[in-house]
């Protein structure tokens, strides 16, 4: 009994620490799709909640909507990691994230006692969007623009009806479907997003919780894990090509978040075990926790 006596003892300048303090997790990888890791997640968030932090989550849905895609008869395609959205795409994008996942999130949190609200960045116009332009090289190496048809960027953030409901004690699940200025919708990425609303919020963390232990030198060796980086080392990987893939928006969008106000932010697996208590109430945590230089 004494060493569950010490595990709270040791979460206890943690709470204290970040009692009233806003957290963005942007929910995504196998935490969203294997039932434990979803109920442990949820448990965590609502548990953050509980001791007077104020959570707000972020989430995406990429395979998920390729599934409906491909169940539809339509081809998922990207480019350098975006996904080429035509109106019909934006529509199975909307069905599912602000549908579905969205729900699903949403349901799991209020099983364990939280009071959550879905949302999607339309809602209120919490994002306000804008087309993104995608530069890649040609054969010529020329720097050509290319159309992601319905694929935007935040332009702005209001916090005005998340700030309503921090303060009411409710947990917003927010899903990157932004508007632009005429009311037209775009899909955007949901890691960008994380970073954006958490600059916004001015937020102590932004936790990303994905498929990997966090920033490795070699994604195949544990052991090159960082435990800790500054926003400068974090830029210099990303320049010198160890940051490859899908922790690139991860990167940028954590330095963006450090840019705009953001204390932390940590890059965690979602398939460890209540990762997000373990990142946030320990002193060595999991994952990755990058400051500020």
């Amino acid at each position: 009994m004494i060493e569950k006596a010490e595990v709270l003892m040791e979460a206890l300048p943690f709470i204290q620490k970040f009692y009233n303090k806003i957290f963005v997790i942007k929910y995504g990888g196998h935490a969203m799709i294997d039932e434990k890791a979803k109920n442990w997640t949820a448990q965590d968030v609502v548990l953050l909640k509980y001791v007077g932090i104020n959570p707000v989550v972020v989430h995406g849905g990429g395979p998920e909507i390729n599934k409906a895609m491909e169940k539809m008869g339509k081809k998922p395609e990207f480019i350098h990691g975006l996904r080429v959205t035509d109106e019909e795409t934006l529509d199975i994008v909307e069905m599912v994230l602000a549908g579905k996942i969205n729900g699903d999130i949403v349901s799991k949190l209020s099983k364990f006692g939280g009071k959550a609200v879905g949302l999607s960045g339309k809602s209120g116009r919490i994002i306000i969007a804008k087309k993104k332009i995608k530069y890649i090289k040609n054969e010529k190496g020329e720097e050509i623009a290319v159309d992601l048809g319905r694929v935007g960027e935040t332009a702005e953030v209001n916090t005005e009806l998340l700030e309503i409901l921090i303060n009411n004690g409710y947990i917003p699940v927010i899903s990157p479907i932004g508007l632009d200025e005429k009311g037209e919708a775009y899909n955007l990425n949901a890691d960008t997003v994380a970073g954006d609303i958490a600059g916004a919020l001015e937020a102590e963390k932004l936790i990303l919780i994905t498929d990997v232990d966090g920033i490795m030198d070699d994604i195949n060796n544990p052991e090159t894990l960082h435990r800790k980086l500054t926003a400068s080392e974090l830029r210099e990987m990303i320049e010198d090509g160890r940051i490859k893939g899908g922790m690139i928006p991860k990167a940028e969008s954590a330095l963006y978040a450090l840019e705009h106000g953001v204390k932390s932010v940590h890059i965690i697996n979602g398939k460890i075990p209540h990762a997000l208590l373990l990142e946030v109430f320990t002193e060595e945590g999991i994952g990755t926790m990058i400051t500020k230089d």
